[in-house]
This record gives structure tokens, C-alpha cells and sequence, in this order.
């Protein structure tokens, strides 16, 4: 059944990457937080950096709960389901970082997602993963559904805002600086990109 693997290649790597959707879930440290989980989408907005470190662009939402819980705690499982294909699920438990628009790292991060116009998105950070656990498990149970392609709407929404636009509708939003628990969110107004 479930296995445990020292790195993401091979394999595992070519699974991960094939896969058009997938989920990432956190959590404050107060027991009576609230618990996040988000699915992800848009081909090309993912990437593995290395055997054991994983990125993806955060963009323009109506919350901020990943932010918010990375910035506390750090803590972060990504997931991936086979929906198609021989049943799989793949998880990673890892340290999670959001990587803002104004920290130097991230015209070198961005130049890894060269798929994507993140412009056309409202691009808030890139939130870098590294892993500590890696597992599969069966997905048995896991439907078998198709992927017909991304949605349009979310480029057609965000395409249109420049930075000052998207602070001030961030800045309407209740949850986008602070979270659902009151912890430090997004960083408003956008810091300058430094890209």
C-alpha cells in the first residue's frame, strides 16, 4: 500500500508534475483554528525545484489563510490525486515559505515558471515547500474524473488590475491582511514586484 520515499524523482517526479489539480492544507497553532485546504490549478503554475523542494504562485483569492498559517508556523501538506490513470495519492508534509514580491529571491524563483504569465493572475507570492515527508498511498476509492482544460475566468478577472487596483481590492476583502483566526496575512498595500 503506502510507501515512504527519501525525495521526489523518478517516478514519483513524473506523477506529481502530470497532475492538472491539487491541494494544499494548514493550519494555525491554536487548537481551535481553522483549518485551511485549497485546491490549485492553472498548468504551469507549479514547479519541483529540486529532489526535495517544490513551488507554486499564489495568486489573487479572497482569503489568505496559507499565507497567514505559513507566516506563523510554516507548516504545509500538499497533495495530489490521480483522477485518471492507475490510483494514486501522493502527499507531501513539508516547511512552506511565502516568498513575497519585493524579496530578492523572487525574480530567480519566478524565472522557474515560464509557462504562466502571472500578470494575467494577480500574482501575490511564491510559496516555496520543502519536503520532510513523502508518501503515496492507494486512492482506490479516488473517482476517475477528465480534465478539460483550466478555467478562463480568473485571468479575465485579475488580467485588468495593476498593482494599486489590487491592494485596493485586497484591502476590501476581511481576510486577505489578517486570516479567519486574526494572524498576519498578506503584507498591504503589494510590495513593489522586484521583477
Amino acid at each position: 500500500m503506502g510507501k515512504t520515499y527519501e525525495r521526489i524523482d523518478g517516478r514519483l517526479r513524473t506523477f506529481i508534475e502530470a497532475q492538472p489539480l491539487f491541494f494544499t492544507a494548514t493550519a494555525p497553532l491554536s487548537g481551535d483554528g481553522t483549518v485551511n485546504l485549497s485546491p490549485k490549478g492553472l498548468r504551469g503554475s507549479f514547479v519541483i525545484l529540486d529532489e526535495l523542494t517544490l513551488a507554486y504562485l499564489d495568486f489573487a483569492g479572497s482569503n489568505a489563510e496559507t499565507i497567514a498559517h505559513l507566516r506563523e508556523n510554516g507548516r504545509i501538506t500538499l497533495m495530489w490525486c490521480a483522477f485518471q490513470g492507475p490510483p494514486n495519492i501522493v502527499r507531501v508534509h513539508g516547511r512552506g515559505e511565502p516568498v513575497f514580491r519585493d524579496d530578492p529571491r523572487f525574480p530567480d524563483l519566478l524565472s522557474h515558471f515560464p509557462d504562466i504569465d502571472p500578470t494575467q493572475h494577480g500574482l501575490r507570492a511564491i510559496v516555496v515547500v520543502t519536503a520532510d515527508v513523502v508518501r503515496d498511498s492507494c486512492g482506490y476509492a479516488v473517482p476517475y474524473m477528465s480534465y478539460d482544460g483550466d478555467r478562463e475566468l480568473h485571468a479575465k478577472r485579475f488580467a485588468r488590475e495593476d498593482d494599486d487596483s489590487l491592494s485596493a481590492y485586497f484591502a476590501k476583502k476581511d481576510h486577505i491582511a489578517t486570516s479567519l483566526d486574526g494572524l498576519p496575512g498578506l503584507p498591504l498595500p503589494l510590495p513593489p514586484s522586484a521583477v
